[in-house]
């Protein structure tokens, strides 16, 4: 019997977005500004909460977690898909390829894990006011945090490796933006049973326990805003969640959308990714700065700041 010459895969090309031919200038140009200004809001939101003594509390401590993810999520494929539009440089190693997936579901995880800690937070500020800061102590928010972090690396390395100790011998057209578990798999020449299954279980368990979670925070919270007394304070404690609940609707509901209905066309698959990975990590700061006063005042400060340096130069 005859054998099939196979060469081992070890790179990668990006097919890209579908259907955009002749489009590519304008693409890069839209989602060059959508990335600049992804950058710009979360860097200033750091800078705004570092900068300014009253915001060192437990909500934007986990705000600024939240900022440094935005930034690190969309970096994971906009350069390499502007790179793609501005030149047609296609082609990804494998240790690019598996960057990608790692730190794709490394940063998601931590994010969804993030948003439901939020959630905790607000829960305790709310339903436990005189008890908050002897709860949501120095020791356990940064604890809470660091556990969203390693944990969240502990699944993105189970993924990856799962993912490329396949073998890779035939096409290397992966069929999409960027590197993902899905598209990349389907290139294996092997069993890819295991991954999958993990895949479909995990990918949808870990965001559907944090949404219940986030959403047995909220009940309760609803219930503790409607037994309030004062309409102020019902209205500031409805007020500090409204950007909270806003962010999480928009994280959650793509992730819902691509990964519980694997049977979606790809039609309807991409421009979500394209709203998760773009435009969601954009959105964050500018919903967390208009809805919050502090955020609002502190940005004020730091400009001020830096028109009094200018003018003393």
């Amino acid at each position: 019997m005859a054998t099939k010459n196979h060469t081992v895969v070890t790179e990668f090309i990006l097919l890209g977005i579908p259907h955009t031919e002749g489009q590519d200038t304008v693409l890069f140009a839209v989602f060059l500004i959508f990335y600049l200004c992804t950058l710009l809001g979360n860097l200033l939101i750091l800078l705004a909460v570092m900068s300014d003594s009253h915001l060192h509390t437990p909500m934007y401590f986990f705000l600024c977690n939240l900022s440094v993810l935005d930034i690190g999520f969309s970096s994971v494929s906009t350069p390499k898909m502007l790179a793609n539009l501005l030149v047609r440089n296609q082609v990804i190693s494998l240790g690019g390829c598996m960057s990608q997936v790692f730190f794709y579901h490394f940063l998601g995880c931590t994010e969804s894990l993030l948003y439901t800690v939020m959630a905790y937070d607000r829960f305790a500020a709310i339903c436990y006011p005189l008890r908050y800061t002897i709860i949501m102590n120095r020791r356990l928010c940064a604890l809470l945090a660091a556990g969203t972090w390693f944990t969240s690396s502990i699944h993105a390395i189970i993924f990856t490796t799962l993912t490329f100790q396949l073998p890779y011998c035939g096409s290397n057209e992966v069929d999409y933006f960027f590197c993902d578990i899905f598209p990349v798999v389907k290139l294996a020449c092997g069993d890819t049973l295991i991954i999958e299954t993990v895949s479909f279980i995990n990918i949808g368990l870990v965001p559907m326990i944090c949404f219940l979670l986030i959403l047995a925070s909220y009940i309760r919270i609803v219930i503790a805003i409607l037994k309030m007394r004062s309409a102020e304070g019902r209205r500031k404690a409805a007020s500090t969640c409204v950007s909270h609940v806003s962010v999480v609707t928009l994280f959650f509901g793509p992730c819902a959308l691509v990964y519980t209905q694997p049977s979606l066309s790809e039609v309807l698959v991409t421009p979500v990714q394209l709203f998760a990975n773009v435009v969601t990590p954009m959105l964050n700061p500018t919903i967390y700065t208009l809805r919050n006063k502090d955020v609002k005042g502190a940005l004020k400060k730091l400009a001020g700041g830096q028109i009094v340096s200018e003018r003393g130069h």
